[in-house]
């Protein structure tokens, strides 16, 4: 059979155009088919949460850049990044991109550290950032500013791009294959771990201590804290029941509190998970495992369904802890990437949609709502929107409006076009030609050692070298 091909949502010109796809797919999601603008407007309208008040529902997610210098600080393209994340018109700032709390946890050798050596970077970017939306917006005051800790667990790359040294929290009969885990000394022992909670209670304080509001607890696409939520069969205190596979966030939130008073605390969350996929015929994703399968924390067994038993008793564990602020996303980037970040266009390690990419975004945005209902106190960040395109204020002003999220984060789709939601709130029209049309190379470059950025459109990186490099590489590698 020849592999699917679905119509791009450039292809969809019109809201009927686009209904009438969701229609043919059975696919519900909410839309209005006017876009308002201003203060007043449900994505212009301020948003309370128990350290003050976001000042509209646009939050810009943490994105790694594979740019920072070897020792762990910002380069000049970290900054640029930063410096748009600031001009984007966005209030919620979440986490920046993920910083390494030690450099064991890096996801690559060019990866941001917190450490008393890098923590100058640290605070410059947070000045860029602030100094660049006053600049154009006037005022920071309502400007929610976070940094995400990390450490990236089975994907590490601490020393070399191309060699991957994974650390994790049990052994996976599939992703042990794929990432390089050949035997039990590759597991983090209860020790270590206790000595990593000390190493993310020691970063949070030294981000409190230049400025931070926030910090981001990442739990999230694989990396280490995503994977312990799933470690059903990790013997010791760090798993096997909730009780023990939560007491890393625990042990670190009652550490941060104690260390860091006056610190506000967020998690990044993968709130289900699917088996890992790989390409089969015609380069179309298949599950590499069938049910039962014990190792998706929000699934229900099947390896493809979705059961949000667990995740909603992990946000009344937030609640508990005093955490207000979530921010939803599916799955991982590594292994089932058509889940998290819905794209026409994979990356070179991945494979071709086994479903029309607008089905995963609706996934995910019916599960945050779904989150959200069960728990409305709790400052909710939705995540998948940037697939939806010129469609993405409609859907995200139609989430916001109804309840079903709070916040509409934007990811990829701010490396081409920063400045969305300024555009959206001042009523003017998006520029088709900065629109994110998910080519993935963001995802490509740093996949194959190459700093991360949007070469198709943002006419900075199409002026790079290393645009000629990647199209290289894509021509090789990237399925078709």
């Amino acid at each position: 059979m020849p592999a699917p091909k679905y119509p791009r949502v450039a292809s969809l010109k019109t809201a009927a155009d686009f209904l009438t796809r969701l229609k043919e797919l059975g696919v519900v999601l909410p839309f209005d088919e006017q876009v308002e603008a201003g203060d007043a407007s449900p994505l212009g309208q301020s948003l309370p949460w128990s350290g003050g008040v976001i000042g509209n529902r646009f939050c810009i997610l943490p994105m790694e850049g594979w740019d920072g210098e070897t020792d762990g600080r910002p380069t000049e393209l970290t900054k640029r990044r930063w410096r748009n994340f600031g001009v984007s018109g966005a209030k919620l700032l979440w986490g920046g991109e993920a910083v390494a709390v030690q450099p064991e946890g890096r996801a690559n050798p060019n990866q941001l550290m917190i450490n008393d050596h890098t923590l100058a970077g640290i605070e410059e970017l947070r000045t860029i950032a602030l100094d660049a939306h006053r600049e154009r917006f006037g005022t920071t005051d309502d400007l929610l500013l976070g940094l995400q800790l990390t450490h990236s667990g089975r994907f590490a790359r601490p020393n070399d791009k191309k060699r991957i040294e994974p650390r994790v929290g049990y052994r996976h009969p599939v992703l042990d294959k794929k990432f390089n885990v050949t035997d039990d000394a590759a597991i983090l022992s209860d020790d270590e771990l206790d000595r990593l909670v000390d190493d993310f209670i020691a970063a949070a304080k030294l981000a409190h201590k230049v400025g931070y509001t926030f910090v981001d607890v990442k739990h999230c696409h694989g990396y280490l804290g995503h994977e312990l939520l799933s470690g059903f069969d990790r013997l010791g205190k760090y798993g096997g029941d909730f009780e023990g596979r939560t007491r890393f966030v625990r042990r670190i939130t009652d550490g941060i509190r104690a260390e860091a008073p006056g610190l506000a605390i967020g998690v990044r969350l993968s709130v289900f998970d699917f088996t890992p996929f790989e390409p089969g015929d015609e380069n179309v994703g298949r599950p590499s495992a069938d049910a039962p399968y014990g190792y998706a924390f929000g699934g229900d067994g099947t390896a493809l369904g979705i059961d949000l038993t667990e995740p909603k008793r992990f946000l009344e564990l937030l609640k508990n802890l005093g955490i207000d602020l979530l921010c939803s996303t599916a799955g991982s980037p590594y292994y089932n990437p058509h889940i998290q970040r819905p794209a026409y266009f994979p990356p070179s390690d991945g494979y071709l949609p086994p479903e029309d990419p607008l089905v995963g975004v609706a996934r995910q945005i019916a599960a945050t709502a779904e989150l959200k209902a069960a728990h409305p106190n709790t400052v909710i960040v939705g995540s998948g929107y940037s697939y939806l395109q010129d469609w993405l204020p409609n859907v995200g002003q139609a989430a916001v409006r109804s309840g079903m999220i709070d916040s509409v984060g934007l990811g990829r789709m701010v490396l081409s076009y920063p400045d969305l939601p300024a555009d959206v709130l001042a009523g003017q029209t998006m520029q088709r030609k900065k629109i994110c049309r998910t080519f993935s190379d963001c995802t490509t470059a740093p996949r194959n050692g190459i700093v991360s950025g949007c070469y198709p459109l943002d006419p900075f990186y199409k002026e790079m070298p290393e645009r000629e490099e990647l199209n290289k590489i894509k021509k090789e590698t990237v399925p078709t």
